[in-house]
């Protein structure tokens, strides 16, 4: 199963400058949101007592973002998914891969045996 989800915006960036907290927080909010839906809507299988693979699949909306940065715009997204699971994200053990971009930008999350 493959969890779709919006590209996550540079303001979740954990050196996003020049937001006051509450606005990122509303943004948070917002995105965690639609990741524990996703989950929920995906009916992801319970798992087995300790690591959990998961793997995402960036894609972009263009080529100008710095790659290095979207995997720390992930943490809305794998706290509402653990939220779905009843899990702690600690225990998530994530891979990361860089596809070409999409028309408005999306990520791609398997999880567990289905990587």
């Amino acid at each position: 199963m493959i969890i779709e989800l919006p590209f996550p915006p540079a303001s979740l960036s954990g050196h996003a400058n020049g937001r006051h907290w509450a606005g990122k927080s509303a943004v948070t909010k917002e995105h965690r949101r639609w990741a524990w839906s996703a989950a929920k809507e995906a009916k992801i299988k319970k798992q087995p007592p300790g690591d959990i693979r998961i793997h995402v699949r960036f894609e972009p909306p263009n080529r100008r973002g710095d790659r290095t940065n979207f995997a720390n715009r992930m943490k809305p997204y794998f706290d509402g998914i653990a939220e779905a699971m009843g899990v702690n994200d600690a225990r998530f053990l994530p891979s990361y891969e860089y596809g070409e971009p999409h028309e408005h930008g999306r990520v791609l999350i398997t999880i567990g045996d289905e990587i």
